[in-house]
């Protein structure tokens, strides 16, 4: 497929506060990277290879220091159970935004969610193929 999406970033107010709530409630790998001119965490959600390139399904990220105070972010996440991560989130620190709600006929389940930094970010839930 043309243009997917290769990367996203998180601003966060208070990223260490950020990075332990997104390990806690995904188990995303979150290391700091060296950058010049501002600190920059590489968010690993899906194994990579020697050239740090997805090896599976999935897109990896970053994590930074929000540069202005609008600065947006959204994403959605594909989970096994939206209902399961929305108990996570909420252990968490994260606010339930949209509750689960099916998004068409064979589509799935969506909710949002406002992480601990007040970023609204997505969930999606697949509906399993009968085998």
């Amino acid at each position: 497929m043309k243009n997917p999406i290769v990367h996203f970033e998180i601003p966060a107010d208070n990223v260490e506060r950020a990075a332990k709530f997104y390990k806690g409630t995904f188990g995303w790998e979150i290391t700091k990277f060296e950058m010049p001119g501002h600190d920059y965490w590489i968010v690993q959600t899906t194994d990579v290879g020697k050239d740090m390139k997805p090896t599976s399904p999935g897109i990896n990220g970053g994590l930074m220091k929000r540069q202005n105070p609008g600065q947006p972010f959204m994403n959605y996440i594909s989970v096994e159970s939206v209902d399961e991560m929305l108990k996570t989130i909420g252990a968490n620190g994260g606010k339930i935004c949209l509750p689960k709600q099916e998004i068409g006929q064979g589509m799935g389940w969506i909710a949002a969610f406002q992480d601990t930094e007040g970023n609204l970010m997505g969930l999606h839930e697949e509906v399993k193929k009968k085998k």
